[in-house]
């Protein structure tokens, strides 16, 4: 009974085991942390890192109307790829509240030696404000025009 339940631990994480083997040489990732910033008020005392966010966010805007302008979506994708030789890209596709089904899109390069980069992608000011709030995202990783890696948000088709 003992060594049954020993097989079936092996059985179910042999999979996973597989795909590290075979990924190991050629690895990619993509990581994708968004920040959503719904008004001016800033975090409560308690919440030191989303309060420095927020400054970090606001900096430099002066009046009321250029703070208003930094309110909205921001996704920074941290990257990583060992498979150098073609120019890197990131593409960003998004679908907003107020654009119906319609897909956007936002897109950074890099140079064909980068192995790992920082992609940051915005959907603020009068895009956020008439558009409305993301409602579903993909972010995909390309060497040349393949593509490495993919992550999306759960409401993404």
């Amino acid at each position: 009974m003992r060594l049954n339940a020993g097989v079936i631990q092996i059985a179910r994480w042999l999979p996973m085991l597989v795909a590290g083997v075979l990924c190991g040489c050629g690895s990619s990732v993509l990581d994708v942390r968004p920040v959503h910033m719904r008004n001016l008020d800033i975090a409560d005392p308690d919440q030191p890192l989303i309060r420095g966010e927020q400054r970090r966010l606001l900096h430099g805007a002066i009046g009321v109307r250029e703070q208003e302008q930094r309110l909205g979506h921001y996704y920074v994708v941290l990257w990583e790829d060992d498979s150098a030789g073609d120019p890197a890209r990131v593409t960003f596709e998004y679908q907003q509240a107020g654009t119906a089904s319609r897909i956007l899109r936002q897109e950074q390069s890099f140079a064909p030696g980068a192995t790992s980069g920082r992609a940051e992608f915005r959907i603020i000011g009068d895009d956020y404000l008439e558009g409305g709030r993301v409602l579903a995202w993909r972010c995909r990783l390309f060497r040349g025009e393949r593509e490495v890696a993919s992550r999306h948000s759960y409401l993404w088709e």
